[in-house]
């Protein structure tokens, strides 16, 4: 892939959104819940939601929907019920801009295979967490799965 689908270039800003967090008091019951009356794929994560680029049509980008037990630390110091992930490009100067703007940024550049994170506070106290992503990741995890589904419903067939 090529630098610029890393997002680590380009103008430092939010791009979309990457994800949906929410407390729930039963996050099991919760994704089973989607899964079975809005047709949800769920993981132990929540589900990933699939879109196309529309300045890279060719480029699959996701959306993470998660339930997290109330109570969880993960949102903290908000004191909201729910988070969100904003996707963005090239976080190393985003950073630093809002550094200078003297947004409260709560902790450091994480670094993943699947992308950058860092998580800030808005000026109502919400935490929100920013991802650099690299995509290609994910579309790598996903023709896995399919695959390995393909492979079992091929063997299925054969017995």
């Amino acid at each position: 892939m090529s630098e610029q689908n890393t997002s680590s270039t380009g103008i430092p800003k939010v791009t979309g959104i990457g994800g949906i967090f929410f407390f729930s008091d039963d996050p099991a019951k919760t994704k089973e819940w989607y899964s079975k009356n809005l047709g949800l794929e769920t993981t132990e994560y929540g589900a990933t939601f699939e879109f196309r680029n529309a300045h890279r049509p060719d480029e699959i980008n996701y959306l993470q929907w998660s339930p997290f037990k109330n109570g969880s630390k993960y949102f903290s110091p908000s004191k909201k019920e729910f988070m969100i992930n904003y996707r963005v490009q090239n976080i190393g100067e985003l950073v630093e801009k809002l550094k200078e703007n003297g947004v409260t940024i709560l902790d450091d550049i994480d670094t993943y295979d699947y992308g950058k994170f860092i998580h800030i506070l808005d000026p109502e106290g919400n935490k929100i967490e920013l991802w650099e992503p690299v995509d290609h990741v994910f579309t790598a995890m996903e023709e896995r799965q399919q695959n390995n589904y393909t492979q079992l419903h091929n063997i299925k067939i054969i017995l």
